[in-house]
C-alpha cells in the first residue's frame, strides 16, 4: 500500500488543566520487526486521554511519557499498511485491526503466562502514556498484541470498544453479579455508563441505571435498564434501591470519578454484594469502600477493574458483531479534541466520543 512519509497527528503542548492539543504535521514511523503500521480512521476518546492530556494523575506518577512525543489516544481502529518481518504470520496488508491501552506485553512474566491476567504485566507499553497513541494517521503497534477487527463491527463502533466497552464488560464481569440478579449503574447515560447498561443487559443482569434528566432515563430504559433512578429529584436513592431490590443489589459499577459516587455505592449493595472501582478521580485523597464495621458486618466486596486480555477485547467486540451492544457516538475530528475534552469535563458529552482520523 502505499504509504505517506508525513501525517497529521494532535500533539499535547503545555501542563496540567491549561494543556492543549495542536494538530501538527510529523514523519510517518517505520514497523520494527515485531510491529504493525495502522492507518487509523476512528480513535475514540477516552476520559483517560483526557486525564493524561491535563496532567490530573501527576499526584500519582502517572504522566505522558516522552517517548509517546505528546501523542495521546489508545483506541484506535483502521487498517494494517505495513507489517514488520516477525509478523507476517499473523498480519497482512488489509487486515482491519484495533490498538489498545495496553499496546505491547512482555508475554515472559507471571501475570503473561497464567493465561488471565497479562493486564498486570510490569513490562506492558500503553497507547498514548509509554508510547505514541492513536491520534495520528499511522500508528505504530505490536503485532502480537493488536486486535483483529472482525466484521459486523465498524471502525468507528471498535474503536472505543478498545478500552470503553471492554471496561465495561470487565466491570460487569467483576461484579460477580449472576444472571437475573441485580446490578446498579451510577452514570449509565454517559460514555462507559451506556455501554456497562449494554453489556450488563446482554450478560442476563437486570439493570438499575441511575443518571440525571428525562433525556438519560429514555435512554437507559432504551438501551435495556429495567429502572431508573433520578438523582436529581430522588431525595434517597439507596432507599429507592432497597425498595426495588428487597435486600439491595448484588452489585455496582462505580464509573464516575467522583467523591460522591464513591462514598454511596456501597450502600446501594445486599450483603455479600461488590463495588468494582473504575473511575479514577483526580483527587488522589478519595477513597473506595466503606467504614470498616460495614464492610465486615455486611461481608461487602470492593474490587478494582482495569480494561480487559486480549481474548476479554475479543469478547466485548463479539457483542457488538452480534448486535447486542452499540456504542452511543459523538463525532469529531482531530481539531475538535479540546472541545471535546471540555465538553467531557462539564458533563454534556453524549455518549462515547470518537475522532475521525484518516482523511
Amino acid at each position: 500500500m502505499a504509504i505517506a512519509t508525513t501525517q497529521k497527528a494532535a500533539v499535547k503542548t503545555g501542563e496540567g488543566d491549561t494543556a492543549k492539543v495542536e494538530v501538527k504535521s510529523i514523519e510517518v514511523p517505520q514497523p520494527a520487526p515485531d510491529q504493525i503500521l495502522v492507518k487509523i480512521n476512528y480513535s475514540g476518546l477516552c476520559a483517560s486521554d483526557k486525564s493524561l492530556l491535563h496532567d490530573e494523575w501527576a499526584f500519582s506518577g502517572v504522566s505522558m511519557q516522552p517517548q509517546t512525543k505528546g501523542i495521546a489516544g489508545h483506541e484506535g481502529a483502521g487498517v494494517v499498511v505495513a507489517v514488520g518481518s516477525d509478523v507476517r504470520d499473523l498480519w497482512k496488508e488489509g487486515d482491519r485491526a484495533g490498538i489498545k491501552w495496553i499496546a505491547s506485553v512482555c508475554r515472559k512474566c507471571e501475570f503473561c503466562t497464567n493465561g488471565v491476567d497479562e493486564c498486570h504485566c510490569p513490562k506492558q507499553l500503553n497507547s498514548g502514556f509509554s508510547i505514541a497513541g492513536t491520534f495520528q494517521e499511522y500508528a505504530l503497534t505490536d503485532g502480537r498484541y493488536a486486535t483483529r477487527l472482525p466484521d459486523g463491527v465498524k471502525d468507528e463502533e471498535a474503536g472505543p470498544i478498545m478500552c470503553g466497552g471492554v471496561t465495561a464488560y470487565v466491570a460487569c464481569k467483576r461484579s460477580a453479579v449472576k444472571p437475573g440478579q441485580w446490578i446498579v449503574l451510577p452514570g449509565a447515560g454517559g460514555g462507559l455508563g451506556h455501554l456497562a447498561v449494554q453489556y450488563a443487559k446482554a450478560m442476563g443482569m437486570r439493570v438499575i441505571a441511575v443518571d440525571g434528566g428525562d433525556a438519560k432515563r429514555d435512554l437507559c430504559l432504551k438501551l435495556g435498564a429495567e429502572k431508573f433512578i433520578d438523582f436529581t429529584t430522588t431525595k434517597d436513592i439507596p432507599a429507592e434501591v432497597t425498595k426495588i431490590t428487597t435486600y439491595g443489589a448484588h452489585g455496582v459499577v462505580v464509573t464516575a470519578a467522583t467523591k460522591a459516587g464513591y462514598e454511596i455505592a456501597p450502600s446501594f449493595l445486599r450483603p455479600g454484594g461488590t463495588m468494582v472501582c473504575v473511575g479514577l478521580p483526580k483527587d488522589g485523597s478519595i477513597i473506595a469502600g466503606a467504614p470498616p464495621i460495614v464492610m465486615c458486618l455486611r461481608k461487602l466486596n470492593v474490587v478494582g477493574s482495569v480494561v480487559g486480555t486480549l481474548k476479554d477485547v475479543e469478547e466485548a467486540l463479539d457483542f457488538t458483531a452480534r448486535g447486542l451492544v452499540r456504542p452511543i457516538l459523538t463525532h469529531g475530528g482531530l481539531e475538535d479534541i479540546n472541545r471535546l475534552c471540555e465538553e467531557m469535563n462539564a458533563g454534556k458529552l453524549a455518549g462515547r466520543a470518537v475522532i475521525k482520523i484518516a482523511a
